[in-house]
């Protein structure tokens, strides 16, 4: 069975975007971008929401060749090509880098896809993610705590009907003042 894994950076007040979808206060320093690369590396499966696909798409398929690009950058950017991903959306007419469009539903989806083996699969976008976490499928967290104050905008964590019990696995603080902290749900 997979498990699947729900990370992000996060402002200090919960949110992954601030109000118009400004994500300007995470640019993450090399230590955060290698904690990313990292983790995608431990990856097999990235499942996106429609507006993260469109951000991420609009970007990785050509980082490498953009000016001034790092040893680093150009690493991320062509595991993320290389990596298979499914998009749930209804929005999305076309996808391409490996990729599988789902405009049905997500929640059913993600269950058949965690029931077989596989390594972990990546989780991203707020609204798919919601589904994922009212529908008990999320394993773990992951926060990469930016030191910010947003006042609002898009929160990582959805409304729940019932909380969600977890166990603290890591917290560190990287040299750039975010602090990483990986809980996994308790079964």
């Amino acid at each position: 069975m997979r498990r699947l894994i729900y990370g992000m950076n996060v402002s200090v007040d919960g949110y992954i975007a601030a109000p118009g979808d400004d994500i300007g206060w995470s640019t993450p320093s090399d230590e955060l971008f290698g904690f990313w690369s990292d983790r995608l590396r431990a990856t097999e499966l990235s499942l996106y929401g429609g507006r993260l696909w469109r951000t991420m798409s609009s970007y990785w398929p050509t980082a490498d060749q953009q000016p001034g690009v790092t040893p680093a950058e150009t690493e991320f950017a062509h595991r993320w090509r290389d990596m298979a991903k499914v998009v749930f959306s209804s929005t999305v007419d076309e996808v391409d880098w490996n990729t599988r469009l789902v405009p049905g539903d997500a929640v059913a989806e993600i269950t058949r896809l965690k029931a077989e083996d596989g390594g972990p699969m990546d989780i991203g976008g707020a609204t798919l993610a919601g589904a994922a976490m009212r529908a008990g499928l999320i394993d773990e967290y992951v926060l990469a705590t930016a030191p910010v104050l947003v006042g609002g905008g898009t929160p990582f964590f959805t409304a729940l009907d019932n909380w969600v019990d977890l166990n603290l696995v890591e917290t560190r603080t990287l040299p750039c003042g975010v602090v990483l902290s990986r809980y996994e749900t308790r079964r």
